[in-house]
């Protein structure tokens, strides 16, 4: 569906201010894709509600004249996860940004989706606390709760699914529900706040969340750790975790990778197989001997360099350089587009995938970055090619399937944090056997007419 009749037109208006709503063609070309290479077929509309009672309308609406509905948070998914499909109608969350309320003696926040996460950790840093889940784009909450989105401080933290605690949820027929409660722990009939983070809009759109928050950290200290090889590196991560030292952050970068973020933001860091880490405390000295300990364990794995007690200043370029490293990777290959695995292992297996990725690359030889969230067994490998050249893209096709495949007999999973969308959709019943066949009839039982966000997650 491309296109709205007049009378869908003046409902729609009718529904909004006449700012909310549009068929302008940029608009339209502006929700067509996200970070990822998939294009998705143009959207009659686009409408931005402001409340739940919008959302509950504008969905009934939809389900009557049987109108798909794409949620869009701000685009910044990369597996093609707010991508209309079948055209229809895009609903942009991004004006439903308002924080309703933070609880400092709860440790928990109300939002909308909308919000952006640093804005509500600006917020947050004012009572001493901050929401951990960091995949690194400024996301909105909403499309982090979609994809149950995580990032570089996994390892310490969790995902975003540990810090929800109650939602409203606007199901496809405009019906609202209430998941969850404000209580820290519950057994109380099923989990339903956990059945709809991660179902990419789906099931319903998410247009209230409460979250829970933790202390921000009194001390903090980075290091770098360099290898002569990617797997001695690798073999560390689960060595230093297995020692209790609890790191906050620990990511794997090959020396490719650092030779670009050594080009674009003329840093000197040693261009070989390394391990950037962070660790929290309650003093310095705590963080001292941990850093002492972690220097021990990293050189009986191979370690050739350990470089601790970065500064304030320092510490955030790095993390920022790790942050926007696979925008660094496509500015370094102008014209083409990315394929991104996102495959996690248990930590035993991680070495073990991380030279098989390596090695898949080589053989293929494609341009290719293996790197990851390490210290929770997530692997990246970031290609570039150019989708219209067949034998091009095939290879990557081909490299995509071979680790993914791997990773699923090693007992992991096709996506650690970056969602089904588009791109995962061929391994979910490779990876979930009879349960996938469960999710369909959750999907039909809820979403009957399969108007919400279709084209993604099932084939």
């Amino acid at each position: 569906m491309e296109t709205f009749s007049q009378a869908q037109v003046k409902a729609l208006t009718a529904m909004t201010a006449v700012d909310r709503f549009s068929t302008g063609q940029s608009n339209r070309e502006l929700h067509r894709r996200d970070f990822s290479h998939h294009v998705g077929q143009m959207p009659a509309g686009i409408i931005w509600p402001v409340d739940t009672g919008e959302v509950s309308q504008i969905l009934a609406w939809c389900y009557d004249e049987e109108v798909p509905v794409t949620p869009w948070g701000a685009g910044t998914s990369i597996e093609g996860n707010p991508v209309p499909t079948q055209g229809g109608l895009v609903m942009d969350l991004t004006r439903m940004d308002r924080i309703l309320s933070v609880r400092p003696e709860d440790l928990q926040a109300d939002v909308q989706p909308g919000v952006l996460r640093k804005s509500l950790n600006r917020e947050a840093g004012r009572h001493g606390l901050f929401f951990p889940p960091d995949p690194g784009a400024d996301a909105t909450i909403g499309g982090m709760i979609a994809n149950n989105a995580s990032g570089v401080r996994t390892v310490k933290y969790g995902a975003t699914r540990d810090y929800v605690y109650r939602l409203k949820v606007v199901l496809p027929r405009g019906n609202v529900i209430q998941t969850g409660s404000l209580a820290y722990k519950s057994s109380s009939g099923y989990d339903l706040t956990r059945l709809f983070v991660g179902t990419e809009g789906t099931l319903g759109v998410v247009t209230e969340a409460t979250l829970k928050l933790t202390g921000l950290p009194s001390n903090y200290l980075a290091a770098t750790v360099t290898f002569n090889q990617l797997e001695d590196a690798s073999r560390a991560v689960a060595v230093l975790i297995g020692a209790g030292l609890e790191p906050a952050a620990l990511e794997l970068l090959p020396p490719q990778l650092i030779r670009l973020i050594n080009q674009e933001r003329k840093m000197d860091l040693t261009e070989a197989p390394s391990l950037f880490c962070e660790f929290h405390g309650i003093s310095e000295s705590t963080l001292s001997e941990t850093a002492g300990l972690a220097r021990e364990l990293c050189e009986e794995c191979g370690a050739t360099g350990f470089k601790s007690g970065i500064s304030t200043a320092d510490r955030k370029q790095l993390w920022q350089a790790r942050h926007e490293a696979a925008e660094t990777i496509q500015r370094a290959h102008p014209g083409k587009k990315n394929m991104i695995v996102d495959a996690a292992v248990p930590l035993s297996s991680y070495s073990e995938m991380v030279v098989f990725s390596q090695a898949a690359v080589d053989d293929e030889k494609v341009s290719g970055y293996v790197f990851g969230h390490a210290g929770d067994g997530n692997l990246h490998v970031m290609m570039m090619g150019d989708p219209e050249d067949k034998t091009e893209w095939f290879k990557l096709e081909s490299v995509n399937h071979r680790i993914v495949t791997r990773a699923v007999e090693l007992g992991g999973t096709c996506t650690g944090e970056h969602g089904i969308g588009i791109g995962k959709r061929r391994f979910m019943e490779l990876e979930h056997g009879d349960s996938y066949g469960l999710m369909k009839q959750i999907k039909e039982m809820i979403d009957p007419k399969g108007l919400m966000n279709p084209g993604k997650i099932f084939l």
